[in-house]
């Protein structure tokens, strides 16, 4: 069956539902989410690009757009309205897939290895290749392209993606890496050094779980560590 087709959303309707599938991972607790709760994780000043700064009549507008493709549903019960993202049905995804999205639409165009960091606490890939072969499936995804991969920039090691829920990206609006972040010579990219450092934090979290167990099997058993 073939799904029907999406219009073509603004920035704002696409920070709307990126907000919605990032604070249910990241604030499960709260969502779904309040109007003004909505409009907060919109105007968030971290984790976003570009800043925006939107008012409630403004969201409410974008969630009402969002409600006629069902991408939002909205939450009945309790004497406040909340709304939840229904993007994995809609668009016949994997969460894996919906992660990238999810950050693509909350900070812009990004490299493969950034992308692994940025959907960090959405859904942890194994490595940059995983992360990779999902970007691919939404490239070539039957129902329509949901993600393209942009012209590599002068000085860049990486091509970046960018999601094209918005339509075709245009390219010339598109911010370039600063040469000045790459030295001549360099053999890794920062992305793979991005996800290296956070392969290394998370060893590192993995260690402090692992001492802490240790110490009290150590208090259990009264012997000292």
């Amino acid at each position: 069956m073939t799904l029907p087709r999406l219009p073509i959303l603004s920035l704002l309707e696409t920070r709307v539902l990126g907000v919605l599938c990032e604070k249910q991972h990241t604030v499960p607790d709260t969502y779904p989410l309040s109007l003004n709760a909505l409009v907060a994780g919109c105007n968030q000043k971290t984790s976003r690009h570009p800043l925006i700064e939107a008012g409630e009549a403004e969201v409410q507008a974008a969630i009402d757009t969002l409600k006629g493709p069902a991408l939002v549903i909205e939450s009945s019960g309790g004497r406040v309205t909340r709304y939840a993202h229904n993007t994995e049905k809609v668009l016949r995804l994997p969460a894996q897939s919906v992660a990238l999205l999810t950050v693509l639409m909350l900070r812009g165009p990004q490299t493969a290895g950034e992308l692994r960091i940025n959907s960090e606490r959405l859904h942890r890939f194994a490595d940059i290749s995983a992360v990779e072969a999902f970007l691919q499936e939404l490239a070539e995804r039957p129902d329509g392209a949901l993600v393209t991969e942009l012209p590599r920039q002068p000085g860049s090691r990486e091509n970046r993606w960018a999601h094209l829920l918005s339509g075709t990206p245009d390219i010339e609006a598109i911010p370039a890496v600063p040469a000045s972040a790459f030295e001549p010579g360099d053999t890794v990219s920062m992305g793979e050094i991005a996800a290296l450092k956070a392969h290394v934090g998370r060893l590192e979290t993995e260690i402090d779980a692992l001492k802490g167990l240790v110490g009290r099997l150590c208090e259990e058993l009264g012997v000292q560590p």
